[in-house]
């Protein structure tokens, strides 16, 4: 099921759930229950969003052995790149003031 995040500075945006919980688990935080970031927590947010790696993480010698030899497309995308859109809306909402929430 996708999560989608929602402020009152941006569109909302809706992510994969599996990358939306992958990205919310550097804040600390998960997108398995409602959430939220603060405007007084976006600076801290923003600096482990942006600080992810700019290459694709790859599997450890035992998964990809158990895998065929193509790495799937979403692998290939680093984890940075994949933030971008959510770093935008924290960067909107902070500059408005208003928090970004998800899964209300």
């Amino acid at each position: 099921m996708p999560v989608t995040f929602k402020s009152k500075a941006a569109a909302d945006l809706v992510m994969v759930s599996a990358h939306a919980e992958a990205l919310l688990k550097t804040l600390g935080k998960t997108a398995t229950q409602p959430g939220i970031i603060e405007p007084q927590d976006m600076p801290r947010a923003l600096t482990v969003l942006q600080g992810l790696p700019d290459e694709p993480v790859r599997k450890s010698a035992d998964d990809q052995a158990d895998q065929d030899d193509d790495e799937p497309l979403e692998d290939r995308v680093p984890p940075r790149t994949r933030a971008w859109p959510l770093v935008q809306m924290i960067q909107r909402s902070q500059d408005a003031g208003v928090p970004v929430v998800w899964g209300v």
